[in-house]
């Protein structure tokens, strides 16, 4: 039987990438029925809210969802949409995988995965203004939280998602040598973990700015990478960046009971309604939507036609170098299945 998973078009380019998203899958066979839903501008312009209750009530049935990248609206008590369902659903591990799609770029063969605490650290938002001299808004103070339990259970995340995916090592970064007090948990916490998978899983702690600098000297040295919530955003980035872009970067959001997959770019408002953006993330995004579902093989028709869409180099979008547009590069994909 199908199952039903949330489907989140999103806003911007959105809706586009996912249409072809899901009329690649349709074509692959996967066994999905969708139950569409509303956020961001989309929700706010139908039903006035950027996060309606059925949206919610629908994920949590579901308990899987598949989201196109969101809008925050100005002036909606939203810090992030993106941020709310994560804290929603305590959606507290950030999977992010960076593999080579398509050769000829500055490196090759490159399959990495960052996993990045998604509930904690400076992202929790907790933070204001000092006044000082007459000025009210001298100073501005921001709070990173690292709670034991969370530190503990994104790393252990990490070595279980190594195990279970054949992985050799995990690298934790931190910066433990400067913030002695959140890092220095967070490493802590780490060094327990890693002592449970001795024998199983290398393990390797390493400063954060030096993590950064030796991805780019020599990325093959990395496997598996487990940090804080900003450290993760930004070097997940970077990652993207090894393998062709954020238009090739998906992520999965995993919480106890609830996961959610996107593609970690934003919704490009001023390429909306042209037909040309690139739906790969957004495909790759539905790959780990499937191989959580347990549907291996229908990812791996799809991941294999994806792949021979991008080195035949016929049917590309503009941002990789092509003039085909959304639908355009789709049907490709699905025309390569096999």
């Amino acid at each position: 039987m199908p199952v039903t998973v949330t489907l989140i078009p999103g806003d911007g380019i959105g809706p586009s990438i996912t249409a072809a998203t899901t009329r690649v899958l349709q074509a692959a066979g996967a066994e999905v029925a969708w139950e569409e839903q509303l956020a961001g501008v989309a929700a706010v312009n139908a039903v006035h809210t950027p996060l309606p209750d059925e949206t919610l009530e629908s994920i949590s049935r579901n308990r899987v969802c598949l989201k196109g990248p969101l809008t925050t609206p100005v002036g909606v008590g939203f810090r992030s949409i993106n941020v709310a369902l994560r804290k929603e659903f305590d959606l507290y591990a950030n999977v992010r995988p960076a593999v080579t799609m398509m050769s000829g770029g500055r490196y090759e063969d490159i399959d990495l995965v960052l996993i990045r605490e998604n509930t904690e650290g400076l992202y929790v938002g907790v933070e204001h203004y000092i006044g000082l001299g007459g000025d009210p808004r001298a100073a501005a103070e921001s709070v990173m939280l690292v709670t034991r339990y969370g530190a503990e259970r994104i790393v252990r995340y990490a070595f279980e998602y190594a195990v279970s995916h054949g992985r050799r090592k995990v690298t934790l970064a931190h910066k433990a040598n400067i913030l002695k007090y959140t890092q220095g948990l967070f490493l802590e916490e780490g060094h327990k973990v890693a002592e449970e998978y001795r024998g199983r899983v290398e393990w390797e702690d390493r400063i954060i700015d030096a993590t950064a600098m030796h991805l780019v000297l020599n990325p093959y040295q990395f496997d598996v990478l487990v940090m804080e919530n900003m450290f993760g955003d930004i070097l997940s980035d970077e990652m993207a960046g090894l393998v062709g872009g954020l238009g090739m970067a998906p992520g999965g959001n995993i919480g106890k009971d609830v996961a959610m997959y996107e593609p970690v770019h934003g919704s490009a408002p001023d390429l909306a309604g042209k037909g040309i953006a690139n739906p790969t993330a957004m495909m790759l995004a539905a790959c780990m939507l499937l191989e959580h579902l347990g549907q291996h093989a229908v990812s791996a028709r799809i991941r294999a036609a994806l792949k021979q869409t991008l080195e035949t180099r016929q049917t590309l979008t503009p941002d990789l170098g092509g003039t085909a547009g959304t639908e355009e590069y789709g049907a490709a994909v699905a025309r390569a299945l096999k």
